[in-house]
């Protein structure tokens, strides 16, 4: 439980909702594996360190090519689990096909669902049309909340915005109306400013927006505003309200993403690991082959050991291929998994506020 609290920490910082430091050397190499690096060239990457660790462990004697009974043993290994990969990469696809195979009534309310979040998105924010393009879409998105937050800062009373929740708790470190609404305008000004500058990419959206935690922000503000509701005034509790169907709108929007942009991701892998599960089947039978004489290897053992290599390199490539895929999709799926303001395995002091069971009682 804890180890999972600790993936989501303080919104907008760095590597805000995972363990990872991304300001250090190994925190950048870290998030370009998991995330930002193209999964072509990570599974390039991967295959070449199996390349290398073969040669080498051969070169040391750890392992060898000359037993005939056992490379055949790993040529059959190599071609069962290629077929076993290929037939759960076709299961993958066909379960992605049967989101897509619906009736008439089924797509028609899709279709009005998406119309109706982008209606709410245009009257919030005060625009003809909603974007359609995922950052366009966001950092608009962005840009209201951060609007709505600093309507709220102006609406709070000077003496109130100093005066914190937990004071009568005795806390240190309680929420006031103006910090959580100075927190939440620097925030989403970060995201506003990464969208900004980012490719309409839906997976760079993704990334970057993963880092906005905007399920404590509708905690945090759900809680303040019902410690506060007597005391508020209507300019202040209307800009709560708009925060909060900002930020349910971001979450509502970010998940549509998500969701299409795994569809094509996984829609992806399903292409390439058919395309390289053929060439992999061949390198395994060529293995075999190799050592099908009874004599021994046809090929001279001065050449052995690098032809083996690279044969099994290649068989071996749509398991790299899986292992880079699956490691951005599940980064991705874990970083966006809670639903709004139920936060998975998340202690009430794990963010920019101190919002205790304490405060609960103010």
């Amino acid at each position: 439980m804890a180890g999972d609290a600790d993936d989501r920490g303080t919104p907008g910082r760095t590597g805000a909702n995972s363990t990872i430091d991304d300001t250090s050397p190994f925190g950048r190499a870290l998030e370009w594996l998991l995330l930002e690096g193209d999964r072509l060239v990570v599974a390039t990457l991967l295959v070449l360190v199996v390349l290398l660790a073969t040669l080498v462990l051969e070169a040391v004697g750890a392992i060898s090519f000359t037993n005939p009974n056992s490379m055949t043993r790993v040529a059959s290994g190599l071609i069962a689990g290629t077929f076993s990969l290929v037939t759960v990469v076709v299961s993958i696809n066909q379960l992605i096909l049967s989101s897509e195979f619906v009736a008439a009534g089924t797509a028609e309310d899709r279709l009005e669902g998406v119309e109706s979040v982008r209606d709410d998105i245009a009257d919030l924010a005060g625009v003809p049309a909603a974007p359609a393009a995922p950052a366009a879409l966001l950092e608009l998105l962005a840009e209201t909340v951060n609007r709505r937050a600093g309507a709220l800062e102006s609406a709070v009373e000077p003496t109130d915005a100093r005066e914190s929740i937990s004071d009568s708790a005795g806390a240190s470190n309680g929420l006031s109306v103006q910090r959580y609404a100075a927190e939440l305008r620097r925030d989403t000004d970060r995201i506003d400013d990464a969208l900004d500058s980012t490719s309409f990419d839906a997976f760079d959206t993704l990334s970057l927006t993963a880092r906005f935690d905007d399920g404590w922000y509708r905690y945090a503000g759900e809680h303040l505003r019902a410690a506060r509701e007597d005391s508020l005034n209507p300019e202040a509790t209307d800009a709560f309200d708009d925060i909060s169907s900002g930020l349910r709108l971001f979450a509502v929007a970010r998940e549509h993403f998500k969701t299409t942009y795994l569809q094509r991701e996984l829609t992806r892998f399903s292409q390439l690991t058919i395309g390289f599960g053929v060439p992999s089947i061949l390198a395994a039978v060529l293995l075999g082959v190799t050592y099908a004489d009874a004599a021994g290897p046809t090929l001279s053992y001065t050449a052995l050991p690098a032809v083996v290599s690279v044969i099994v390199t290649i068989a071996i490539a749509p398991v790299a291929l899986l292992a880079a895929y699956i490691l951005r999709t599940a980064t991705i799926t874990r970083r966006t998994a809670s639903t709004g303001p139920m936060l998975p395995a998340k202690a009430a002091d794990e963010g920019p506020f101190d919002v205790t069971e304490a405060d609960d009682g103010t």
